[in-house]
């Protein structure tokens, strides 16, 4: 047991073990947490003024970099304002040289200027009398010009459309010793039919028409009433090359001479006729050399189609002597079919007489065997029945 003196009171106490420690313990305890609580507290005192000692020195911190800050800024302004400086300064050097450039240049354009003009006046002065001379000249040219166009107008349609022809068949002939040494190329001069072209090309190999081709030329003065146009000769001439069995028409033609459709080249006119071209003189030989070479490149085929054609002439050959004898082995056959039916038609009444002639000889037959019947019947007995003179003889006749 122990004794324990309250505090407050001061009585003893008598308190065993268990709660003698159990006592202690609370003493311990709550001296214990008055010690944590003083200990927390100083802590906390501490905390608080290290954060107070580090705030105080973040902020001296922060003040020397804000002065650092502002020392840069105006450092950096001060740059700035120094560098704005020497720029205007720069441009404005930059300036000043460009000025006395232009001043210079343009000192020198006004110098040109000056020259230039000195020197026109003196080419002037040294070529006027070239000029004149030119002009002059020019001025006689476009009177013969006008002359020649004059000419031409007083010329008729037909000596112009001569002078065409004649134009195309030298053409054709500076060129035909080299170019078509077996081309016939001659004047169309056969109007039986009312009406003819102006030439007609035909080219040959071994002996063979490879092509052909119906000509007509067509101009006419800018100035001449009866000014046509190129459709009105296209009727003519596709009839005048279907009446000369040309395989190609060609109208060489000066005619609407500002129409661009005709100015372009080689114009086919197929749509309206077939195998047909409208040219410009200078396409003449162009068109004839492009349409006998396509032709002379398709001769192989021509041949083989004329193997063709030959083979189908002699199938066509057979067919006509196969049909031939069909109707003479018709007629034939018809004939002997009738020939035939009036023997079977004979025969028929042969048989029929005969089939009588025979019913009748069955009958003969048959009366014989009735005949032969009876008579192998015959006896005396029946001979002299109801007859007994004839009876009294055979038995007499009988026993002699």
């Amino acid at each position: 047991m122990n004794d324990i003196i309250c505090p407050h009171c001061k009585k003893a106490f008598k308190v065993d073990k268990q709660g003698y420690a159990d006592i202690l313990k609370q003493v311990y305890d709550k001296e214990f947490d008055n010690k944590l609580n003083e200990r927390l507290l100083q802590l906390e005192k501490d905390k608080s003024m290290e954060i107070n000692l580090e705030k105080k020195e973040t902020e001296k911190k922060l003040q020397v970099l804000e002065n650092d800050k502002n020392k840069v800024i105006d450092e950096l302004k001060f740059n700035i304002k120094e560098a704005d400086n020497i720029k205007q300064l720069a441009v404005s050097e930059a300036v000043k040289d460009i000025e006395k450039e232009r001043d210079k240049l343009k000192n020198e354009l006004s110098n040109s200027e000056l020259i230039r003009k000195n020197s026109e006046n003196t080419l002037k002065d040294k070529y006027k009398g070239e000029i004149r001379h030119k002009d002059e000249q020019i001025k006689l040219r476009e009177d013969t010009i006008q002359e020649l166009k004059n000419m031409k107008t007083q010329l008729s349609t037909k000596m112009v459309g001569e002078t065409l022809e004649q134009h195309c068949e030298n053409e054709f002939n500076s060129l035909r010793s080299t170019g078509f040494q077996s081309a016939f190329f001659e004047k169309d001069n056969d109007a039986r039919t009312g009406s003819k072209g102006d030439y007609i090309f035909r080219d040959y190999e071994n002996e063979t028409e490879v092509i052909s081709i119906m000509f007509e030329m067509k101009n006419e003065s800018d100035a001449t009433a009866t000014k046509r146009k190129n459709e009105d000769f296209l009727k003519e001439l596709d009839k005048d090359r279907r009446e000369k069995n040309c395989e190609y028409a060609v109208l060489v033609s000066l005619l609407e001479t500002e129409n661009e459709f005709y100015n372009n080249g080689i114009v086919d006119m197929a749509h309206r006729f077939p195998k047909m071209y409208v040219i410009r003189p200078q396409f003449f030989i162009p068109i004839i050399t492009l349409l006998r070479n396509a032709a002379r490149n398709s001769l192989k085929y021509k041949h083989e189609l004329m193997l063709v054609k030959q083979q189908n002439i002699d199938v066509t050959n057979f067919e006509s002597s196969l049909e031939e004898f069909k109707k003479s082995f018709g007629k034939n056959y018809e004939l002997a079919t009738r020939k035939f039916s009036t023997a079977i038609e004979q025969i028929d009444k042969s048989i029929n007489h005969l089939q009588k002639t025979k019913d009748a000889l069955l009958s003969s037959d048959n009366n014989y065997r009735i005949a032969n019947n009876k008579a192998q019947d015959v006896t005396i007995k029946k001979l002299t029945k109801n007859n007994p003179t004839m009876a009294k003889k055979f038995e007499d006749n009988k026993n002699e």
